[in-house]
């Protein structure tokens, strides 16, 4: 499976979820597939989904899933010990692991050689990592949300696009229409 195939199959799982979604192809496939006002797509600030996935769920009590890539989170590892030690029940990190920079043209990144995220998360003190294939997404997910345990989870797949218009959606009414589904 391609990313792509991964969030059609979970989008009925995260709908009743706050999402933040990581920059480029998985936020405009998000929004193609099942586009919701508690779904935050980046469109820029590549590596922090994670970031502000993180302080959004330690300043409210709903779950809040960051859904991002390998290349995104490589570019800031600094996520995985802030994530470690500022530990939010109510949060996970769903990194999509590819084993390349799929927004930018598939260029191969460290995690589809010899890095391995879910040992580098382990190392930096997260204590909930679960290492799932594709097609067990849904399942590794589901289980995750219902722990009530902040969870890190590494999802193997494919790498592979599929073509799609950007989002016109003006940045402005994402964060407007975002907040409101936060307050709700």
């Amino acid at each position: 499976m391609i990313r792509s195939e991964i969030l059609r199959d979970i989008a009925p799982i995260l709908r009743d979820q706050l999402v933040v979604c990581n920059i480029g192809l998985p936020s405009q496939e998000l929004h193609m597939i099942d586009d919701q006002p508690s779904n935050f797509y980046m469109l820029g600030t590549m590596g922090l989904s994670s970031s502000i996935g993180l302080g959004l769920a330690l300043s409210q009590p709903k779950t809040v899933i960051s859904i991002d890539g390998d290349g995104s989170v490589l570019t800031n590892l600094g996520t995985l010990p802030t994530i470690a030690n500022n530990v939010a029940d109510n949060y996970i990190l769903m990194i999509i692991d590819n084993g390349s920079y799929g927004s930018t043209g598939d260029q191969p990144t460290y995690a589809g050689k010899k890095t391995k995220l879910e040992k580098v998360a382990e190392a930096c003190g997260c204590e909930n990592v679960v290492v799932c294939q594709d097609v067990d997404t849904g399942k590794v997910l589901q289980a995750a949300i219902d722990s009530k345990k902040m969870t890190v989870i590494v999802v193997k797949c494919d790498s592979g696009n599929i073509k799609l218009p950007v989002i016109t959606m003006d940045p402005v009414v994402i964060r407007d229409r975002f907040m409101k589904a936060v307050s709700a």
